[in-house]
């Protein structure tokens, strides 16, 4: 299990991140950073490697809103595991002394009256203030974006999505520490495009989706750095829940498939100035 930081110490000093890789498989996510294919990842994951947990929620909706109230995805190892963050209620047994602890009823708002400024970079639909419904988690930050070119259908959403990021971290006063959720849409379907030579008609496949992640990974720099240009940042990155393509019948998620609950997560820490290696960015 990944080392549990006082989050007590980091809340107020450090610019946070939260990067929700949405619809990532473990078992993609494992094989891929095992066999160098995601660098910028790997250089940053404890140990070179993803830990796996199980996700909070089958879909984004249920797995974002689960999150934003401090329930992570939790370790697939026995517990209890104390939380990073919590809403205070009585009777909690996962909130520790090292767990940093709000009033209000989900993060960000907490986050907030700790002296953040609050922002949300959208990807899936859940983001697009089109409804009521996909207005739920924007509504909960200081700021929040979303448009066509952040959306599953752009094979560019990931570099456009952190272009945007970089603007609002750029932004801020240097003394105002940020919390910035980013919902990451490219491996969501249709991811078919990320895999060299695959046509529409080929369909979402397994390896589409590997390809969809190695693309992400070869735009994550600019974020990351972004993040840490101001202050440290404590940088939490995990996929919402995954997906099946086709095991035991199953296609797609809201189901209660080990494909679907099983999830990558890493938490790590962005020194100020952080920068990617030349020779990785080139790769």
């Amino acid at each position: 299990m990944t080392d549990q930081p006082d989050m007590n110490a980091v809340v107020g000093s450090h610019d946070i991140l939260l990067l929700t890789l949405d619809t990532l498989r473990h078992d993609v996510a494992a094989e891929l950073a095992a066999a160098g294919r995601i660098p910028h990842l790997s250089r940053l994951l404890p140990g070179g490697r993803w830990e796996e947990r199980h996700a909070p929620g089958s879909f984004t909706y249920a797995s974002h809103m689960a999150m934003l109230a401090g329930f992570l995805p939790t370790p697939a190892s026995p517990g209890p595991h104390p939380r990073l963050f919590a809403a205070r209620f009585p009777g909690s047994e996962s909130t520790a002394e090292r767990t940093w602890t709000f009033e209000t009823p989900d993060l960000a708002s907490g986050l907030a009256a700790a002296g953040y400024h609050t922002a949300c970079v959208g990807g899936t639909g859940f983001f697009n203030r089109r409804s009521a419904l996909g207005s739920v988690i924007p509504d909960m930050f200081a700021e929040s974006h979303w448009e066509e070119s952040f959306g599953v259908t752009d094979p560019h959403s990931f570099e456009n999505q952190v272009a945007r990021a970089a603007e609002i971290a750029a932004a801020r006063p240097a003394v105002e520490p940020l919390f910035l959720l980013l919902n990451v849409s490219a491996l969501h379907q249709p991811n078919w495009f990320h895999l060299p030579g695959a046509v529409r008609e080929d369909g979402d496949t397994r390896e589409s989706h590997a390809a969809a992640l190695e693309y992400v990974d070869r735009h994550l720099p600019p974020l990351l750095e972004a993040m840490a240009a101001r202050r440290p940042c404590f940088a939490i990155v995990c996929s919402d829940h995954g997906t099946a393509y086709g095991e035991d019948g199953h296609t797609g998620h809201r189901i209660g498939h080990e494909v679907v609950w099983t999830v990558p997560y890493a938490h790590f820490f962005l020194p100020q100035g952080y920068t990617a290696r030349v020779e990785e960015a080139s790769a």
